[in-house]
């Protein structure tokens, strides 16, 4: 018989007689596999959360745009009473201008004019949010076209009534034909379609990014909003890189002061917003607590390891005699100590399976929930397995030790 052979039968019969001398306590072998299956699930949980969260922040930093700067109009302060953000008049097209030319930092830039609108077509109507931009407000917030194309800088020039159209806003008002080249009426007045805006879905926060249309900030500003209100609700910028943020953020904040005269000491009348920094110190922190959490689930482990101890020192004090016999008839010191060691692994890897079983099965109302989509990463499938092993040799070594030092004669006289 070939070593490889040998070896094979060896590990068989190994493997034959830790299930029998398991199953022998039932109840106990029992308790032992549930104490490691809870310490596993958690593990699972732990890393699957981990990293739903961070899938969530990282969604959530696509969407805001590219290395986005983001000139907001300010609030202001009416008899002592403070108004909400955009409520000041100070924010213009002048601004955006400057920056655009004095910012070197600033690789795109567009001016924007939010309102609500209301858009009637042949079939149907429907009220959504307008968006008065440049081009640039496309790859700035990273939005494609799904068909037709952006505005022109002629159509801006000439503030024609043209829009880019958002998918939520074709089904409701076309179903599943393509609205461009169609007229629709916004607000009263006749627009073309000249573009379908692709899908971009849900934001991270819930918003459906699809409700929109898209106007040159022209034809917002002139033919959208009240005679006389030609002031920008933002600028909305992208900065050359991520490490440009920061910088760009300080050199607009000066520009801004200068350009409308606010003194030292003075309140600003206008917002800056890099809320990619926000978002990258909220993925750090997601991944600090998702560490912390491991630990803790971590300890859950050296439990049920040590659980695991404590049914293999058992096992050892019951089975003395038996023991003995075999320490008699010539069994070595390392034949022993295999025993009971695969006995531990099995026992702990025993528990590792019931433990991915249980993090698969309660996966979606962990889900439910969090509110998240909550895949089991499939490496864990592996890893459970392998840290089942590593606590059934860590805490089976010692037992199976103690049992293969038993000297044999004490071990024959015991009852």
């Amino acid at each position: 018989m070939t070593s490889s052979l040998r070896f094979f039968a060896l590990s068989l019969v190994l493997c034959g007689q830790s299930v029998r001398s398991l199953l022998r306590h039932k109840g106990r072998t029992a308790l032992s596999a549930i104490g490691i299956a809870i310490a596993i699930a958690a593990v699972v949980w732990v890393v699957a959360l981990g990293r739903a969260g961070a899938a969530q922040a990282t969604a959530l930093l696509q969407d805001l745009g590219d290395n986005l700067v983001w000139v907001e109009a300010g609030s202001r302060n009416v008899a002592g009473v403070r108004t909400g953000a955009k409520s000041t008049s100070t924010l213009t097209l002048g601004d955006a201008e400057a920056i655009a030319r004095e910012v070197t930092l600033i690789q795109n830039i567009s001016p924007q004019v939010d309102g609500n609108v209301q858009l009637v077509s042949p079939r149907s109507n429907w009220s959504t949010r307008s968006r008065g931009v440049a081009a640039a407000y496309l790859t700035i917030k990273r939005f494609s076209l799904a068909s037709g194309a952006v505005f022109t800088d002629e159509d801006i020039g000439s503030a024609r009534n043209v829009l880019l159209m958002g998918q939520t806003v074709r089904e409701r008002l076309f179903g599943t034909e393509n609205p461009v080249g169609q007229v629709v009426r916004m607000n009263g007045q006749p627009f073309e379609v000249v573009g379908l805006l692709a899908p971009k879905g849900q934001s991270a926060t819930g918003a459906d990014q699809d409700d929109v249309v898209m106007v040159p900030y022209t034809t917002a500003n002139r033919k959208l909003r009240p005679v006389g209100q030609a002031w920008l609700d933002d600028i909305v910028c992208s900065a050359a890189s991520p490490e440009a943020v920061a910088p760009a953020v300080l050199e607009i904040t000066s520009l801004m002061r200068e350009r409308h005269r606010i003194g030292e000491g003075q309140e600003d009348d206008f917002n800056i917003r890099h809320p990619e920094e926000v978002v990258k110190a909220q993925m750090a922190a997601t991944e600090t607590f998702s560490t912390l959490l491991a630990s803790i689930a971590s300890v859950s482990l050296l439990v049920g390891g040590i659980g695991i101890m404590n049914v293999m020192l058992a096992s050892v004090s019951e089975r003395t005699r038996e023991i003995g016999v075999r320490l008699a008839v010539g069994a070595t010191a390392r034949a022993i100590t295999l025993q009971f060691l695969v006995e531990a692994v099995l026992l702990s890897m025993l528990g590792g399976a019931l433990g991915l079983a249980v993090s698969v099965a309660g996966s979606s109302t962990l889900a439910r929930a969090v509110g998240w989509s909550l895949p089991i990463p499939t490496e864990s499938f592996a890893l459970a397995f392998v840290f089942s092993a590593v606590v059934g040799v860590a805490f089976g070594y010692l037992p199976a030790r103690h049992a293969s030092r038993l000297d044999p004669i004490e071990a024959l006289r015991s009852e």
